[in-house]
C-alpha cells in the first residue's frame, strides 16, 4: 500500500510539472501568475528548513551553541557573497557538520 502511494504520488507530481513544461499544451499563464509562482520555492524552503534551524525539542533554540542557526545564518551569508549554489552548499554543509562535532 505504500508503494502504491509513493507511485500515486509521483504521477501526480510528473503530470502537475509536464503541464508546464510540455510546449505543445495549449497551458499559459500570465503574467502575474508566473510572478505568483516565484515565491513558492523560497516559501517552501522557509516552510521546510524553517523549524528544523529554530527549534530543537519542540523549543525555541537562538543559542549561540545552535550548529543549525550558525550554518544557515553562514549559508545566506555565503550565497550573497559567492551567488554560487553548490558553492554554497558545499562549504555551508561543511561548517554545519564542524559545528556539530565542535559542540
Amino acid at each position: 500500500m505504500i508503494y502504491l502511494m509513493i507511485v500515486a504520488m509521483g504521477l501526480v507530481v510528473f503530470f502537475n510539472r509536464y503541464l508546464f513544461i510540455e510546449p505543445r499544451l495549449p497551458v499559459r499563464l500570465n503574467r502575474g501568475a508566473r510572478e505568483f509562482l516565484g515565491f513558492a520555492v523560497p516559501g517552501m524552503l522557509t516552510a521546510i528548513c524553517g523549524p528544523i534551524i529554530f527549534l530543537a525539542d519542540h523549543q525555541l533554540n537562538l543559542s549561540p551553541t545552535n550548529p543549525y542557526l550558525l550554518a544557515g545564518i553562514c549559508a545566506v551569508a555565503l550565497m550573497y557573497w559567492t551567488r554560487s549554489v553548490l558553492t554554497t552548499v558545499l562549504l555551508s554543509m561543511a561548517l554545519f557538520y564542524l559545528l556539530r562535532w565542535w559542540f
